[in-house]
């Protein structure tokens, strides 16, 4: 099968608030008979995910569209994006893969799978209302939140003055041994990052060697860098923004820096693997992830919404106050295996 791929601009990911569609101009009242009806509830069926998310967040969504389609068990797998993969790969080997949705931190894995023909097309209800930076252009797959990766510091040991602003300056003498960083092999956001970094030309080969040479601890994922920052173990971490503001918010003593060459970011897109039979239920979970009650419970876990009629999370940049890194997705594809290996070959 042969698939151009795309890069996601960011010129249209400014998440300012606008009128939601179709709102009537009218002053008056609208008739009762007027109301939109309320989605069709489906018959009993049961769909099985496969997800990265935090296992209390997807708990919260899947009670949330339960709530809409009560009919529709949600069985949930979570575990790393790496490992998640990992499984994919071996149920294909052992005939088919039992997932019916995977909801995943990079777009590279779902134009690999487009490519293998493991993913079938769907429409969702809410593309119009969704930033279209994030939907694959040929329906296999849809971003579900913005998850860029910072630079997150412990604010009892450094102070803000002092905080780090670039990556540039995470190499220098005074961060040896003191900073913590998600593993690639683990998590899919940092195997994203590594290519990003690499191929970014004010970065590249020459500041992940330099950085290296600072030893950070490589941890599973974004999870325990987050808390070891919180904790003090390590005053500086590398970590998606979202865990950031929720231990913030919790009363921890962490906060968030945008390095100024800019931050790589995922999407979490979700898409349904083709062998699925309930394509029905499987489309009906992933419109709620998309509607704006979805998104609503995405800004309150703390996260960069594809909608811009949600707000964002209290103390969030919008993203036209954020630098990106957005190389093109044929770049990410070409250069991720290498990218991850180089990473291995220099931290661990």
């Amino acid at each position: 099968m042969t698939r151009s791929t795309k890069q996601f601009a960011f010129a249209g990911l400014a998440l300012s608030a606008v009128a939601l569609a179709g709102c009537s101009t009218s002053t008056e009242a609208a008739p009762d008979d007027s109301a939109a009806p309320a989605a069709d509830v489906l018959e009993a069926q049961t769909v099985t995910l496969y997800t990265s998310e935090p296992q209390e967040k997807i708990d919260a969504v899947v009670a949330a569209f339960n709530e809409v389609q009560p009919n529709v068990t949600v069985e949930v797998f979570r575990a790393g994006t790496g490992d998640l993969t990992a499984r994919v790969e071996a149920e294909r080997a052992a005939g088919e893969v039992q997932a019916d949705v995977f909801l995943a931190a990079d777009a590279a894995t779902f134009e690999r799978y487009v490519a293998e023909e493991l993913l079938l097309p769907f429409e969702t209800s809410e593309i119009d209302a969704i930033n279209p930076d994030v939907v694959d252009a040929e329906g296999y797959y849809v971003g579900t939140r913005i998850i860029p990766t910072v630079i997150a510091y412990n604010t009892g040991l450094i102070e803000e003055a002092d905080a780090p602003t670039s990556w540039q300056e995470l190499t220098d003498a005074q961060y040896a041994d003191r900073i913590v960083m998600p593993n690639p092999d683990v998590s899919g956001a940092a195997a994203y990052n590594a290519a990003v970094w690499l191929d970014e030309a004010a970065l590249g080969d020459e500041w992940l060697s330099a950085l290296a040479e600072n030893a950070p601890v490589i941890a599973d994922s974004n999870g325990p860098v987050s808390q070891a920052v919180a904790s003090g173990t390590q005053p500086v971490g590398i970590v998606v923004d979202y865990l950031v503001r929720e231990l913030a918010a919790a009363g921890s003593p962490i906060a968030v820096s945008y390095p100024e060459e800019g931050v790589p970011f995922v999407s979490q897109p979700v898409g349904i693997f083709a062998s699925t039979d309930v394509e029905e239920g499987a489309t009906a979970f992933i419109d709620f992830l998309l509607s704006a009650e979805g998104q609503e419970l995405a800004v309150e876990q703390s996260y960069l919404p594809v909608r811009n009629d949600v707000g964002t999370p209290e103390g969030a940049p919008s993203m036209d106050e954020i630098t990106v890194l957005a190389p093109s997705l044929e770049t990410i594809q070409a250069t991720q295996a290498d990218a991850v290996a180089r990473f291995n070959e220099l931290f661990n």
